[in-house]
């Protein structure tokens, strides 16, 4: 599909998390239907009257006698054919015989529209794809009739026959399931909608009518031309509208964007690493709406009527209220969520919309090299980035504070015992040296080597306020209940030599560039590589650390226009009460986090509540535990229902004429004659329960609810991600 038949394709506004590409509406509430015995019989019931009626009027039982005009269904043709053809010596005997004919067509077709409305014959064809004109069955009776003289028979003869071939393929094809095979040849295999061309060039979104309504009639005329020509892709195109906007809040940028344009067209206003899309896509994406498709609500009963068979997107609204999202390993939170999310938001990036950053464990699939501009591997000597240790902070207490919920927020309900001990050591270091100290440094302080004191306190001497904080700090070394000691154990974790180039403070030349969570405020793709398989409590404290570092980051920046967004393929242990207290914060400043878990088990029991409160996206894949479950059915609540006790009660009867109209109804229905007392009554349930959640979701499957940062959500909806 070429660039601009995917523009025009329809984009209506939906409910919340609806892929919008080419979406249609469904009714709210689920239409009737017939059981297929009973609609079976009611037409066959209903083709059987109208083949006697028109038995019984060819054969003439419904003339004469108690009619009292012969032919009397005839007389509409006998009154517009003139007399004289009738006269058998009549030339134009042939005509008269044709124009019979024609009638005899006229009545059977009324005959099949009458019939086949009672016999309910569309929702027959509908859903069994059985031919709904009776008139091709009954013709040949009337043909048999007519004189062989007539010289119209051979031709109308090849006209039915051809009409009744068109009936047997159009059925077998609705048997066979072809329709479906021809959209998706025509289609390419591509759910969308076929495009529709606007009926005036100036709402044609090819012709960039933005542009052209702004004055800038030859820069539209310029895109719009490379647009039909497929020179200008759909990263281009939202990466231009990105610009445009813009432009119309900074109106002193209108001059650099036409030059743009004009110079380079389909790639102006590029991304600073001049790249126009992703080496390889794996995921559907629409860039003009900013959704990635990631499965279909399922036909379930448990799903809303009208959400049923949609498409299921998610999009930087709903990202920015964060994701959490719990399965086993193996359900495919990874392949079906993490990987199509981080492309989305990689594609959003180079149309300069967006900043990512995946935390993911080495050889994890979430995306190639060649998707991203920066790539830590910690632990890899291939690595070409380092990482920022105290992400990229200038203050002590802030850099204290960030590195104490890295460091021990896991294990301590408040880390701000923690943070002053570390500001303690990391504000005298600072004045000291002009530096932060490294990890291996950092660890002597902690421990509290006597050289590293001593050097640091020399250092300092002339600054008093500094040696009020070694003095306070040497104080409180003297505790029984000292933290001290457990930041020295956590931080040996990452003092390891294969990690002694990746958190150094002290740069020299040759070395490479260091990575900092303050580059939030460019459009960047930034995969963070973990070495969880040999270095697991490591990892952790990083996760941890990458997340405070961001959380700060996020909320700290000028300008919010770009959506921010933190992917942990692997969350655990990574969950500290100030992260939870930090995601609620994140929405106003325009950024998410997307958390994947095995179990809610690797979150602290405390915080497992208040984790699914701070999230307003959650999903739970197939598989998950009882316990895990019971957390989201609570988490989801409960709604009102109604349900419909019914009792039945066999009528048995003496008389044998009733007896007969019992045995009828139980051949055409197959059910005995019974009365029924019906009671209806609203019940409150759960949505979903815990023992639902744990075994009667597919394989494949996840139950999942969102909600959008403008308050709008959708209930917990069973949604099928494969294909």
């Amino acid at each position: 599909m070429g660039i601009a038949d995917w523009l025009r394709i329809p984009r209506p506004a939906a409910a919340v998390g609806v892929w919008r590409l080419g979406h249609r509406e469904r009714p709210e509430q689920e239409p009737d239907v017939v059981a297929g015995r009973q609609l079976i019989t009611g037409a066959v019931i209903a083709y059987l009257c109208g083949w006697l009626l028109w038995s019984l009027l060819w054969n003439g039982y419904l003339e004469g006698g108690w009619i009292f005009v012969d032919n009397w269904w005839q007389l509409p043709m006998l009154w517009l054919v003139p007399a004289d053809w009738r006269n058998p010596q009549s030339s134009d005997l042939e005509l008269y015989l044709a124009a019979q004919f024609l009638w005899y067509g006229v009545i059977l077709g009324l005959f099949s529209l009458g019939f086949g409305r009672v016999g309910n014959w569309r929702e027959v064809w509908q859903r069994y794809g059985v031919p709904v004109w009776p008139v091709f069955v009954l013709l040949p009776g009337v043909w048999r009739e007519m004189p062989r003289t007539v010289t119209w028979f051979a031709w109308l003869s090849n006209v039915y026959y051809v009409l009744l071939i068109a009936a047997l393929v159009a059925a077998i094809g609705r048997v066979g399931v072809w329709p479906p095979v021809r959209r998706r040849l025509d289609a390419g295999g591509s759910a969308a909608a076929t495009p529709t061309r606007p009926a005036s060039s100036a709402v044609d979104p090819v012709g960039w009518p933005e542009l052209r309504d702004a004055g800038l009639a030859a820069t539209a005329d310029q895109l719009a031309e490379a647009t039909r020509q497929g020179v200008l892709g759909d990263v281009d195109y939202a990466r231009i509208r990105r610009a445009w906007q813009g432009v119309r809040t900074r109106p002193e940028r209108l001059a650099a964007f036409t030059e743009a344009v004009r110079s380079r067209g389909a790639a102006a206003c590029g991304h600073p690493s001049g790249l126009r899309d992703l080496p390889v896509r794996t995921a559907t994406h629409d860039l003009a709406t900013e959704q990635v498709l990631i499965g279909t609500v399922a036909d379930h009963p448990r799903n809303p009527y009208a959400r049923r068979t949609t498409g299921v997107a998610l999009e930087p609204g709903l990202l920015g209220t964060s994701l959490l999202a719990v399965g086993p390993a193996g359900a495919g939170k990874t392949v079906r969520l993490v990987r199509p999310v981080v492309e989305s938001l990689c594609l959003q990036a180079l149309a300069n919309r967006a900043v990512v950053v995946a935390v993911t464990s080495h050889g994890a699939s979430v995306g190639s090299d060649g998707s991203f501009d920066v790539v830590v591997s910690i632990g890899r000597p291939e690595s070409t980035h380092d990482l920022d240790l105290y992400g990229g902070a200038d203050d002590p207490d802030e850099a204290a504070r960030i590195l104490a919920e890295g460091l021990v927020g896991d294990l301590v309900p408040d880390s701000r015992r923690a943070a002053t001990a570390l500001a303690q050591l990391i504000g005298p270091f600072l004045a000291a040296y002009g530096r932060f100290p490294g990890v291996p440094e950092l660890r002597e302080l902690l421990a509290g080597t006597p050289g590293a004191l001593a050097a640091l306190r020399e250092a300092v001497a002339d600054d008093p306020a500094q040696l009020r904080e070694l003095d306070a700090r040497q104080r409180q070394a003297e505790r029984g209940d000292e933290v001290g000691v457990l930041l020295a154990e956590r931080i040996a974790f990452l003092d390891r030599p294969a990690f002694a180039r990746f958190f150094r403070t002290e740069r020299s030349e040759g070395e490479g560039p260091q990575f900092s969570l303050r580059a939030v405020e460019h459009p960047l793709r930034v995969r963070v590589d973990l070495p969880q398989r040999g270095h697991a409590e490591a990892s952790r404290i990083v996760s941890r650390l990458l997340l405070a570092q961001f959380a700060e980051a996020a909320l700290a920046r000028r300008d919010r226009s770009l959506f921010a967004c933190l992917v942990l393929d692997d969350a655990t242990y990574t969950v500290t009460g100030e992260s939870v207290r930090a995601l609620q914060r994140l929405r106003s400043a325009n950024a998410g986090v997307l958390l994947a878990l095995r179990s809610l088990e690797d979150v602290p029991e405390a915080l497992r509540g208040p984790l699914l409160g701070a999230v307003g996206c959650r999903m739970a894949f197939s598989g998950i535990a009882p316990w895990d479950g019971g957390r989201f059915a609570e988490t989801w609540g409960t709604e009102w229902v109604q349900t419909r006790d019914v009792t039945n009660r066999q009528i048995i009867s003496d008389e044998p004429l009733t007896k007969a109209l019992h045995f009828m109804r139980r051949l055409v229905t197959g059910k005995a004659t019974t009365a029924e007392a019906v009671t209806v009554r609203e019940v409150e349930r759960q949505r979903w329960s815990a023992s639902d959640l744990a075994h009667d979701v597919p394989a494949g499957h996840a139950v999942l609810s969102l909600t959008h940062v403008r308050g709008e959500h959708a209930p917990p909806l069973l949604v099928d991600l494969r294909g």
